[in-house]
């Protein structure tokens, strides 16, 4: 008998107690949802910024109506001349920055994303016991080649957006979306654990909470 052999009979035999057709047996999910249990949103909200401050991440908190004034701030300070942005981007967030904004309509290229200096998306939710950002390609975000490209991110973050856990997220979340799961800035290590910023997408992601 061969390997190939030998597996798929032992599978067989696993499953000999198994009814024949789709298993439609509830799955037990009694499972601890959250490790922080009941806690006041507030203490979310400043677990989310310690572990987002853990992956590198820049973390700005900031009211609705600050929120113009900010963005404007960190796009200067970086220095951005050209900002890419979702076309369903509330125009307010941008309208005291001096950056030229381009709409991305679907057209725009990963060359022409590459000339761009940075990028402000809002997102789909935020984790705050993991420390990530989901994005899934609503109107506010884009696609995922906009996030990906440009060296600058800025990602927006509403208070109402964050949950606890990954399981309280997951039922939130469209599996027929395309997701993007954001831990930090982009980074990689080689063998001997030296980090790499800016391989897989941003080398710069600041995090802007809204609450």
């Amino acid at each position: 008998m061969s390997s190939r052999e030998q597996i798929l009979a032992r599978i067989r035999t696993a499953r000999t107690d198994v009814p024949d057709g789709p298993d439609d047996r509830p799955v037990p999910r009694d499972y601890c949802e959250s490790h922080v249990g009941d806690a006041p949103a507030a203490e979310v909200l400043d677990l989310l910024v310690e572990n987002l401050a853990d992956y590198r991440a820049i973390v700005h908190r900031v009211t609705p109506e600050g929120l113009p004034a900010l963005l404007a701030r960190l796009l200067s300070e970086r220095g951005a001349r050209s900002v890419a942005v979702p076309e369903g981007l509330p125009r307010h967030w941008l309208a005291e920055s001096a950056a030229e904004r381009l709409p991305d309509d679907g057209t725009l290229s990963a060359r022409q994303l590459d000339t761009v200096d940075s990028v402000v998306t809002g997102c789909a939710l935020a984790v705050a016991e993991t420390g990530t950002i989901v994005l899934d390609a609503g109107p506010a975000q884009g696609r995922r080649l906009l996030t990906l490209v440009p060296d600058h991110h800025v990602c927006v973050v509403r208070a109402d957006q964050v949950v606890a856990s990954l399981p309280q997220a997951l039922p939130l979340l469209d599996p027929a979306r395309p997701q993007t799961w954001i831990s930090g800035p982009s980074a990689t290590s080689d063998i001997e654990l030296d980090r790499v910023e800016g391989v897989h997408g941003p080398r710069t992601l600041d995090v802007v909470i809204v609450a």
